[in-house]
């Protein structure tokens, strides 16, 4: 009888359920899973094909040294004491500044988030760069100053809705929603219920779409703008809401009611009428708006995602059913990071503050080439992929050759691997119990941990099994005694008691307790990451744990505690000594509560809904001072002055020797970031391409299938060319996530190296991928 093991995929962040065949520790079907209540069974073309993931020749199996003579293998010993040895130098000597951490968990392992963060903050750095500082931070930044937190950002409740303003999202093909592609059909096809897409290009998802807006690429900014003076210009906004859920309209208003709607639109070369009509629609609709990287990769990246959720707001769009709420979750992706505040760290070369908790990589080649004497010099690159996933490679490459010490954690031999001094093999989804945060959905709460289908190879370890073994040998681990590693060989119930009486009598850091679980809890679950779990529901915020009970998961009393079947008071009589008995009440509650939410997972490796939120109560989660949503902002305000016809079109103008306009990220059902290095998954199918429209293809000489040059600012690169009308004129698209070494030969191109780290938001840090100038030329055939 066939066995199939259930999990998920990895090479999105939607991370559909589905299961796998396993034979001889190889999987050889892939299907999706019915029994997951997110993705119902869906599955695209990249799931299908995880086998290309998992099993390949570039794995990793050993820790790996570079010397005179090349890659080494070495023991994990000498790996933790070289690595934790050298790191505790560089700090003692440069002080903390000069170590930064970059990645973590990619689309796949999350919690070595919490093991890499206490090696950082235990050597006293707070420099985290993270991949979403690359795509999202200026959405989180505007989010926590309308909504008060960074990291509770606001989703469409697209499924409450009647009509969907898809802004630079091509789901079609990119997802960033569950089961996307179906979504998208059903609600276009739906006759109550209305799909706009704003695009400048005929996307899949807008030849999806009701209605079709084909902007000016770069003009996003100017667009919303002019949408939201129309409406306050026509009267159309909603004025009760603003008044009962709102402070700053007044502040705001004088920046669009005589702003000039009929010059902007010009200057995006969409017609009066479309736009006019489709404002009277957000006006009247139970709408919500997905926006994508299409603008928060753009010209005024962080305005535009900002103008966006104004737009909302003055609709009456935020906060309510139907609109952009914000969602519940089990963990958040980061921290809200107050950006003045004496503890936030700045960076030393560019002076970008963190947001969310994440400093922006694309300044990262700058702060280490920095002549400050406390520079970055040491760098831990975890499940992350610099010299392909972030923009100026170049820039990149010249970096990490001036590093005092590179270690990359990773589960094959990438690119950035190739430049490092030690290269650490961790185990990939599907060979260790790990999760991923990305899944958020309204109201429901979802959950899955997913369980090991494969064996590993026995010298790789959990990453965050490899960061305890540098963090001993660098000096931050705690001394911890005996009796805890005792207490966790009794059980959960005599551990929670004792790890309580731990934190008290050590005062040792929140942030370091993940290294204390691990190494203590860690090797009697079998993983470090199921001690993080069970850490993480322990330690759980009061908010989790009220939406937990909305999904059948509420948290006992002290009196329902002690009445609990098993030996729970027992358990924690024995710990008096560590810990006074009024404390271990309150503490008994949230200890078995953490057990249930513990068992129920490791019960549901479909996945779960772990918690609801109150749909009804969604504007109770706005965090602002005045628990009001703030539409003024000093700082869009000033930045909103550049935003005029009149300014808009000069700023646009292309150089003569640059006449094009570089989409440098398009989505394809061929490309999955990085992570898929083996080619073999694409054979027989056109992958990387230089897609460009008729007009211009005829205009340069250029028939499908020749190669050309792209030719930037940043450098140039040769492909094939892909003559299509779904590129708007003057555009043309590379796709990302190509250019991979795979067994000694490279295949495709690698877009980032067509990307200058100056091209970057101005408050986010973030590069602006999809407005790269570029020329075009004819090579040949």
């Amino acid at each position: 009888m066939e066995q199939w093991k259930k999990t998920s995929c990895v090479l999105c962040a939607q991370n559909c359920g589905f299961e796998v065949k396993v034979e001889n520790n190889r999987i050889i079907k892939v299907r999706g899973d019915k029994e997951n209540p997110r993705s119902q069974g869906y599955i695209c073309r990249k799931g299908l094909n995880i086998a290309n993931f998992q099993h390949h020749d570039d794995r990793l199996t050993h820790p790996l040294k570079k010397t005179d003579r090349g890659f080494v293998p070495i023991s994990w010993d000498q790996a933790f004491k070289e690595i934790g040895e050298k790191l505790k130098e560089i700090v003692d000597r440069h002080g903390p500044r000069a170590f930064a951490i970059n990645g973590f968990g990619s689309m796949w392992c999350h919690f070595e988030a919490a093991f890499g963060r206490a090696l950082l903050e235990g050597l006293g750095s707070k420099y985290f760069y993270n991949p979403q500082a690359q795509e999202l931070t200026g959405f989180y930044w505007g989010a926590g100053k309308m909504l008060g937190r960074q990291n509770r950002p606001p989703i469409p409740d697209e499924h409450s809705a009647d009509m969907l303003l898809a802004a630079g999202w091509n789901g079609m093909v990119s997802h960033q929603a569950p089961r996307a592609p179906i979504f998208l059909k059903e609600f276009a096809k739906n006759p109550d219920k209305l799909l706009v897409v704003i695009d400048p290009r005929l996307s899949e998802t807008a030849r999806t779409a009701n209605i079709h807006i084909a902007l000016r690429p770069g003009t996003d900014a100017l667009l919303v703008r002019a949408m939201i003076a129309l409406i306050i210009q026509e009267g159309w906004e909603d004025t009760k809401y603003i008044k009962a859920h709102t402070r700053g309209f007044e502040k705001i208003r004088c920046q669009f009611e005589n702003f000039d709607v009929r010059g902007a639109l010009a200057v995006c070369e969409v017609e009066y009428p479309a736009i006019y009509e489709l404002c009277r629609e957000l006006s009247r609709r139970k709408w919500c708006v997905h926006f994508d990287l299409g603008v928060m990769m753009n010209r005024h990246s962080t305005l535009a995602t900002w103008l966006y959720l104004l737009l909302a707001a003055v609709c009456g769009r935020l906060c309510v059913s139907g609109g952009n709420v914000i969602p519940g979750c089990v963990h958040p992706l980061g921290e809200h990071s107050k950006e003045d505040h004496r503890n936030t760290w700045r960076t030393l070369a560019t002076d970008f503050p963190a947001i969310m908790g994440y400093y922006p990589p694309n300044v990262l080649p700058e702060e280490i080439l920095s002549e400050h004497p406390q520079r970055i010099r040491a760098l831990i690159n975890s499940s992350s992929n610099p010299l392909r996933s972030y923009a100026d490679t170049a820039a990149f490459e010249k970096a990490f050759e001036r590093l005092d010490l590179l270690v990359t954690v990773e589960v094959a031999m990438t690119e950035t691997a190739e430049m490092s001094d030690f290269v650490l093999p961790g185990r990939t989804a599907y060979e260790c119990y790990d999760t991923t945060f990305f899944a958020l959905n309204y109201p429901e709460v979802y959950f899955q941990m997913r369980q090991p289908v494969i064996t590993p190879h026995p010298d790789t370890l959990e990453n965050g099994e490899i960061f305890i073994g540098i963090a001993e040998h660098a000096g931050v681990m705690p001394k911890i005694p005996d009796w805890l590693y005792r207490a966790a060989e009794k059980g959960l119930d005599e551990y929670a008691a004792a790890l309580g009486a731990f934190a008290v009598k050590t005062l040792t850091p929140v942030s370091i307790m993940p290294l204390v679980l691990g190494k203590t809890l860690g090797p009697q679950l079998g993983s470090v990451n199921l001690a993080a779990l069970w850490g993480h529901l322990f330690s759980a915020p009061r908010g989790f744990r009220k939406h937990t009970a909305g999904a059948g998961y509420p948290m006992p009393s002290v009196l329902e505690t002690l009445k609990m079947p098993g030996k729970l008071s027992t358990a924690f009589s024995g710990v008096f000594k560590y810990i006074n008995p009024g404390a271990l009440a309150a503490l008994a509650p949230q200890a078995a509560h953490a057990k249930i939410l513990y068992e129920a997972a490791m019960t549901h490796p479909q996945g779960m809904w772990i918690g609801k939120v109150d749909p009804d109560r969604n504007m109770a989660q706005v965090r602002t001072s005045g628990k009001k949503i703030q539409l003024f902002e000093p700082r869009m305000s000033e930045w909103l002055k550049e935003i005029t016809p009149e300014l808009e079109k000069d700023a646009l103008e292309l150089k003569p020797e640059f006449p094009l306009v570089l989409n440098a990220g398009r989505h394809k059902p061929e490309n999955a970031n990085n992570i898929m290095r083996n080619p073999a998954w694409n054979e027989g199918r056109r992958t990387c391409t230089l897609a460009i429209n008729p007009f211009d293809a005829k205009r340069l000489g250029l028939a499908d299938k020749e190669i050309a040059r792209v030719v930037t600012e940043a450098g140039s690169e040769e492909l094939e060319v892909e003559v299509t009308e779904d590129v708007r004129q003057g555009q043309v698209l590379i796709p990302h996530g190509f250019g991979l070494k795979y067994k000694g030969k490279v295949h495709g191109i690698n877009v980032n190296r067509l990307s200058q780290k100056q091209n970057r938001d101005r408050i986010a840090g973030t590069p602006l991928h999809r407005f790269v100038p570029c020329r075009v030329e004819k090579v040949g055939r």
